[in-house]
């Protein structure tokens, strides 16, 4: 039985923080999990440059609305479904998400959620399970899966490295330099054929 674990955004959806830092004009939230690899570290830096601009959840949902997904995920998504089951494992909020995965069709998402006071400002971020993706993994190897697990970031390794079969999608120089035993694809028809392999090898 297998099963495919994968990131969301750089993978299948740009970077949330990176576009309301380009329609904000603020440019240190364009710093993500490929430039911090300490979320917490990442995240406390996030909610206090929102702090100091005032920026509410409103103004980021009003950007999130006019997000698509990235060219051609929607295609290989359906083929990874029609292939085998996907769990999309997340460092994003689910309110950030929600408005998201429809036009993705709904695939299994799980995430982190926010806490959001009356007047929208977002005074805090409630992870689910500390390394919650390499967990995840290590949970559904528990249950006698085979587990194939793909990503683009520092927050991806523990899930690459847990997995039965792991490896980069469209990963930063720096991440590939880090862990350079890890397999890297660096487009959708690649990562069709490194899943189309792996799972007719598992």
């Amino acid at each position: 039985m297998k099963i495919i674990v994968a990131d969301l955004e750089g993978v299948f959806l740009p970077e949330i923080w990176i576009s309301v830092a380009e329609k904000t004009g603020i440019e240190g939230l364009k710093l993500t999990t490929r430039d911090i690899s300490d979320y917490d570290v990442l995240m406390t830096k996030r909610l206090s440059i929102l702090k100091e601009n005032n920026v509410k959840i409103q103004d980021i949902n009003k950007v999130i609305s006019s997000l698509e997904p990235l060219d051609g995920a929607l295609d290989v998504l359906n083929w990874i479904r029609e292939e085998s089951q996907i769990i999309i494992l997340s460092d994003t909020f689910e309110e950030f998400a929600r408005p998201l995965m429809k036009k993705l069709h709904y695939p299994a998402l799980l995430c982190h959620n926010l806490t959001v006071d009356g007047g929208g400002n977002i005074t805090g971020y409630n992870i689910r399970i500390d390394n919650q993706k390499k967990k995840a993994v290590k949970a559904l190897k528990g249950l006698n899966y085979h587990v194939i697990a793909f990503g683009d970031s520092y927050n991806d390794i523990g899930m690459i490295q847990e997995a039965d079969q792991g490896f980069f999608f469209s990963p930063p120089d720096s991440v590939v330099t880090d862990y350079p035993e890890i397999p890297v694809t660096r487009n959708y028809q690649e990562l069709k054929t490194m899943i189309s392999s792996a799972l007719k090898s598992a």
